[in-house]
């Protein structure tokens, strides 16, 4: 598949893709795979784990791959990035909102058998929920207050996606200064948490 597309860029693959050619689905959902893993991992899903993120993650690239259009001004890789952060910013806000908890966490009042106990469900209330809230802000506010500005604008890169590579480029730094750095900040959390 690398040689019958590898060659083309993306924007001449989506026309290829709108004129009938139903692989390069495949190709681009396996090229930018990384990209969606990459930007999942910096995120947290309340009640869910990284390959639900990665889910989402994938959802928001097929959205991409589905909407592009070259009239605007954003090259695909752009694109692809904006909607997979949309799609996973949001999948994050539904889960700690717990929109849907009544629907997923409901008793039967109509048990037909009444020799069996109906099920106990363990509800979050709203003030757990908030003290929740205000403890992970403390904690992010605790971590940023303990990193030095290049250590709080590494991690911000490297939350957003960035590659170490990438992080070094754009702080123009070496990129042994990166990873020493990103060493340096996972003992500071560490010690944090």
């Amino acid at each position: 598949m690398e040689k019958e597309y590898g060659s083309s860029s993306d924007e001449e693959l989506i026309r290829r893709l709108r004129n009938g050619d139903s692989g390069v689905w495949d190709y681009l959902l396996e090229k930018y795979k990384d990209m969606v893993r990459r930007r999942s991992r910096a995120m947290f899903l309340t009640g869910g784990d990284t390959d639900d993120l990665i889910q989402e993650g994938m959802i928001g690239l097929f959205k991409a791959i589905r909407d592009f259009r070259e009239d605007r001004d954003a090259s695909f890789r752009t694109f692809a990035n904006v909607c997979v952060d949309r799609q996973l910013k949001t999948a994050v806000k539904n889960s700690q909102r717990k929109k849907h908890m009544p629907l997923n966490s409901y008793i039967s009042l109509d048990n037909e058998n009444e020799e069996e106990p109906s099920p106990v469900v363990q509800s979050v209330s709203p003030e757990d929920m908030l003290i929740e809230r205000e403890q992970q802000e403390n904690l992010m506010r605790t971590i940023q207050e303990s990193l030095s500005k290049l250590e709080n604008k590494v991690l911000s890169l490297y939350l957003s996606g960035d590659s170490y590579q990438e992080i070094a480029d754009k702080i123009g730094k070496p990129l042994k200064s990166v990873d020493n750095t990103m060493s340096r900040l996972r003992r500071k959390i560490r010690e944090n948490i």
